[in-house]
């Protein structure tokens, strides 16, 4: 059933220097569907491949807005996605009402690679009480107050204290099995990471991770260089070329990805499927013009007897067109 004595929990080392629990938790990354994201200077954008279990169902939303100047994509189990998702929103308000400015997206991200290993805490640290002593206490107090929720008030004021459990220290807990996207806007410009379920964090020009990937970080690492200048519809366009490699021919339509951009003066949001789709016919058009444009030039010693040739070369070029697999 197990693999070997060491993955029965993720509190053992195996012999050498491996937690195979945090490794399958990385594997459920690579088996979710693909999430892309890639920045410049100004813009960050964020894709996403809607995959649904079958004809009759929705897909899972896989990308959400944490804040005006940050969004997530997620590839993984997208439970575990929302609950990260919305511990970065909590984060982010928390901060906003404390220090009057937004939550800088690498503060951010550092809080949550440290959630992949902490959280539900098991005592308040400024009081040095146990928990339970203090859902007492504060039960006990709106009780006097004439409060009808004294119970339920007194369960909010405790998710407000600073907690701590390891969970990839403890053995009946589990690491989250979602990788996460994180991109953001702050006071020193447009940022990209990518989270890991082992806790550790990286940024990135441009990534992509979930399940057929590979293909579109291939088509990422040719253009990346002209990121950091390019435009917002450059970037979009890159990252529906790039959502079209992990395709694998099938045919890219608004229906099938998601597509979410921040920036300069731009809070973060989902573009509509009409906007997707009018950027994707765009593109197709273009790639169609360029792809004959070459046809004649190949032809040249046959203009007489095969003039019904570009017309196949072109159909040929449709079936084949740009980043198909």
């Amino acid at each position: 059933m197990f693999r070997n004595q060491y993955d029965t929990d993720v509190t053992t080392w195996s012999p050498a220097g491996r937690l195979f629990q945090v490794e399958y938790a990385m594997e459920a990354v690579k088996q979710g569907s693909a999430a892309i994201g890639l920045r410049s200077k100004t813009h960050v954008v964020l894709g996403c491949v809607n995959k649904a279990n079958s004809e009759l169902s929705s897909h899972q939303k896989k990308i959400f807005k944490v804040d005006d100047h940050i969004g997530v994509a997620i590839a993984g189990l997208t439970a575990d996605g929302r609950v990260l998702s919305r511990y970065m929103r909590n984060e982010c308000i928390n901060y906003s009402f404390t220090y009057e400015s937004p939550l800088p997206v690498g503060r951010l991200v550092v809080q949550l690679a440290d959630k992949a290993q902490q959280y539900l805490d098991v005592e308040d640290k400024r009081l040095n009480v146990p928990w339970h002593q203090v859902i007492r206490a504060k039960a006990f107090w709106y009780k006097i107050r004439g409060e009808d929720s004294w119970c339920y008030c007194a369960l909010n004021d405790v998710k407000y204290l600073r907690l701590f459990m390891v969970c990839t220290q403890r053995s009946w807990k589990r690491p989250y099995g979602v990788g996460l996207l994180v991109a953001g806007l702050d006071e020193s410009g447009a940022h990209l990471y990518y989270n890991c379920p082992s806790g550790n964090y990286f940024e990135y020009q441009a990534f992509a991770i979930g399940s057929r990937s590979q293909a579109a970080k291939t088509y990422l690492e040719r253009r990346f260089e002209s990121f950091r200048d390019a435009s917002r519809d450059d970037l979009v366009k890159d990252a529906l070329m790039a959502i079209r490699e992990t395709l694998q021919g099938e045919t890219l339509k608004s229906s099938v990805c998601t597509v979410a951009v921040v920036g300069v003066g731009e809070p973060f949001h989902i573009l509509d499927q009409g906007t997707v789709q009018q950027m994707i016919d765009t593109f197709e058009i273009v790639a169609e013009q360029e792809g004959p444009a070459a046809e004649p030039d190949t032809d040249a010693g046959q203009e007489a007897s095969a003039e019904p040739e570009p017309e196949q070369g072109a159909a040929a070029g449709e079936g084949v067109a740009p980043m198909d697999i």
